[in-house]
């Protein structure tokens, strides 16, 4: 098992991941429909070159093309067979191009949802979760990688059987939930919430913490109650979208400067983020503008909700905790202000 990641946590105050695969992949001619993992066997030289752009952008870690890559997707496109060969060869070529730039990165194996939901919702049981991410991370680890990011999860059944699946194929986890404009996940799990159940995991993942969701406001405001809830040594994610979507010329394209992603990684990490990244939309420009912003402003105090918003957008009333069923940040901040 890799231990390049926690090596890294304990020499470095924080860790910059890197940007969004779809958009870059969309960039470089990937049709909306198909299966962006099917080009690491039938576009390796495209897939190395988007690698490539965010290890020369700065970042510390870069995520495998391999996000659907559990044979639940695969079988959408007739891969269902192939897992194996298809999330090594996304591990195996980031591995390539991270030892041909010199830089010290880790490689980061995308985990995502299946797509099914999990019993009794749904047909999936925790068995046939655990092995469907099994098999995929056993691919991971066979190219190579480091870890298993296992991210965009909504459903506390579905993160404990990808934990368990990847610690199984004998890699170290890193997990990340999707909050919404609600403040909670789609199946009602709240910022405050995810402590408990990463520090029930076993093992407990090495960091956890949000990705994806509905911009970079919202997600800088979810940090502040998982850090509340967080214990002193964890380790806290933060890899928002890259600002919010816009249908531009027929196309979606996300409306986030490079400026605004710098003002985003400065405020995740005083609020708590050690490892800082973008989702969707956020390109290698914005990458590298996060990574000078991180090395030239010092560290500053927690920001309150009202910066946040005046640094990066609104926050709904269910991130702010104002919704008609509260969460715990509402609670904590009487606590604090008691």
């Amino acid at each position: 098992m890799s231990d390049l990641l926690q090596r890294l946590l304990a020499e470095r105050p924080w860790l910059l991941a890197d940007g969004a695969t779809g958009t870059s992949l969309f960039d470089r001619g990937l049709q909306h429909g198909d299966a962006p993992e099917l080009w690491n066997l039938q576009e390796p030289e495209k897939i190395r070159a988007h690698y490539r752009s965010f290890i020369e952008a700065g970042s510390d870690i870069v995520l495998t093309n391999s996000f659907g890559g559990t044979a639940n997707r695969l079988k959408l496109h007739g891969a269902q067979d192939r897992v194996r060969e298809i999330n090594a060869a996304a591990a195996r070529l980031l591995k390539e191009e991270i030892a041909a730039s010199g830089r010290t990165v880790v490689c980061a194996g995308s985990v995502g949802p299946t797509g099914d939901l999990f019993v009794p919702l749904g047909p999936l049981t925790h068995e046939e979760g655990v092995a469907a991410f099994r098999a995929q991370c056993e691919g991971l680890a066979e190219g190579g990688a480091d870890v298993a990011w296992i991210e965009t999860m909504s459903a506390p059944e579905e993160l404990a059987a990808a934990i368990e699946g990847a610690t199984a194929a004998g890699l170290p986890v890193i997990c990340t939930l999707s909050f919404d404009t609600n403040g909670r996940t789609m199946m009602g799990v709240t910022p405050a919430q995810l402590p408990g159940l990463a520090h029930r995991a076993e093992p407990p993942p090495i960091g956890f913490g949000g990705n994806c969701g509905t911009g970079a406001a919202e997600l800088v405001a979810a940090l502040l109650p998982m850090a509340d809830a967080a214990g002193p040594t964890d380790v806290l994610v933060a890899k928002a979208n890259c600002g919010i979507p816009e249908f531009v010329d027929g196309e979606v394209r996300y409306n986030g400067t490079p400026e605004l992603m710098a003002r985003y990684a400065v405020l995740a990490r005083d609020s708590g983020a050690r490892i800082i990244g973008g989702c969707c939309g956020t390109t290698p420009e914005h990458v590298a503008a996060m990574r000078k912003a991180l090395e030239e402003t010092p560290p500053g105090d927690r920001p309150s909700l009202e910066q946040i918003v005046a640094a990066l957008g609104s926050v709904s009333a269910g991130g702010r905790g104002e919704g008609p069923d509260p969460d715990s940040r509402r609670r904590e901040g009487r606590r604090r202000r008691g």
